[in-house]
């Protein structure tokens, strides 16, 4: 199976490459993730998050050393798109973490209907 590349918006990689942000064992996980994503498979463990925008999926990371999230949207041919990668700090998503994810979404919706 064709491998998609990774359109890694805003912040995105730098953050997962962020060691006060993701912990080694964190980005490892998520890269091997990712990789599932991809190929076309779905992750390990992960979420819809459809009010961020619609196909919009959450993988999660939970690890002794906190919890991590990465929002990505594959359903596009072109590219898997990681909208945005953080540590959550609580049970729910902040609003903050999800306006970013969805400002990144929205860019792309715009992206691909000048194309």
């Amino acid at each position: 199976m064709e491998e998609k590349p990774i359109d890694w918006r805003g912040s995105s990689l730098r953050d997962i490459k962020d060691e006060k942000i993701f912990t080694e064992d964190a980005r490892r996980e998520a890269g091997h993730q990712l990789g599932h994503v991809q190929v076309g498979l779905e992750p390990d463990h992960w979420k819809p998050f459809n009010d961020v925008g619609a196909g919009t999926k959450e993988i999660i990371i939970d690890l002794d050393d906190g919890w991590f999230r990465v929002m990505y949207v594959a359903k596009f041919p072109e590219a898997v798109y990681v909208l945005h990668c953080f540590k959550k700090k609580t049970n729910t998503t902040s609003e903050q973490d999800k306006s970013i994810a969805a400002g990144r979404y929205k860019a792309i919706i715009k992206e691909r209907d000048r194309k």
